[in-house]
Order: C-alpha cells, then structure tokens, then sequence
C-alpha cells in the first residue's frame, strides 16, 4: 500500500485533502527495517513522527532496574512519536522493529511544523485531530486508574 493510501486511513490526517496529502508525503521518508532495529531509544529527542506502511514494532518502556515491559505492539497504518509535533521532548518509550523489511514512513517534526504555519488548514486539521487523540488517551487512562 501507498503512503498516500495509508495516510487517508489514519486519524492524524483525517479531513486533509488531497493536495494537502500530497504535501504531508513530499516530507516524507521511507525506510525499511531489520527485526530487532531500534527505530529510537528511550529517553531520545523527539524529532520525528512515524507511520507504518508495513510490518510490526513492538513499544517498550524501561521500567527501571534492568526491567521493561511491551505495553504495545503497532502495525500497519498505525502511527507513532506524534507528541513531537507537540513538545519535542524526549522520547517516552523506546520502539523496537518485530518483522523483517518492516516499511515505515519518517516525517520530521520541524518539517510538518513548518509546513502546518505555512498551510493553516493543514496545520488545524493535524493539531485538532492530535488533540482528540490525546485526550482520548487520557481519557482511558484515567478509566484504567480509577477501575484499579
């Protein structure tokens, strides 16, 4: 499948057009990995968001003392790293590659930062659709605290 097919499926990219997609893909990087790659380790900056085409990648979290935990595992058309669109901090988990000649598509932050103030609309759409996530994601935090 096409990155241009991928991104229309994906929440992030949900009510771009066209042309706007067009643009999000001309800043785009495709690279294909190894199992047991390091796509980024923990703790690293946050420079880039990530979309896989292919594959699987696996979430791991040091838990400290030698320890980590997968709370996750991502396939295709799934996206990840996107809170450097939002603070550029440093890399909560680290994100392991699974299966051989997994396809995943690198979009740098400051490249998409830059390309949502120079299109608002795009900009809008992404961050809008970036906050629904997030708050989604807290949201079901919140519920998984409370029902411990």
């Amino acid at each position: 499948m096409n990155l241009k097919a991928i991104l229309q499926r994906i929440e992030l990219f949900q009510g771009l057009a066209n042309k706007q997609i067009e643009q999000i893909i001309g800043i785009g990087r495709e690279d294909t990995y190894a199992k047991d790659t390091v796509v980024f380790p923990q703790g690293s900056v946050g420079d880039a968001i990530y979309i896989i085409g292919t594959g699987q990648v696996e979430i791991q979290i040091d838990a400290g003392g030698g320890k980590t935990f997968s709370p996750v595992y991502l396939g295709s058309g799934q996206v990840f790293g996107e809170m450097a669109l939002v603070d550029q901090g440093t890399r909560s988990a680290s994100v392991v590659v699974v299966e051989d000649n997994t396809t995943i598509y690198r979009l740098p932050a400051k490249d998409l930062i830059a390309l949502c103030g120079s299109d608002t609309g795009i900009g809008y759409i992404i961050m809008r659709n970036l906050a629904q996530d997030i708050s989604f994601k807290l949201r079901h935090q919140n519920l998984l605290a409370t029902n411990k």
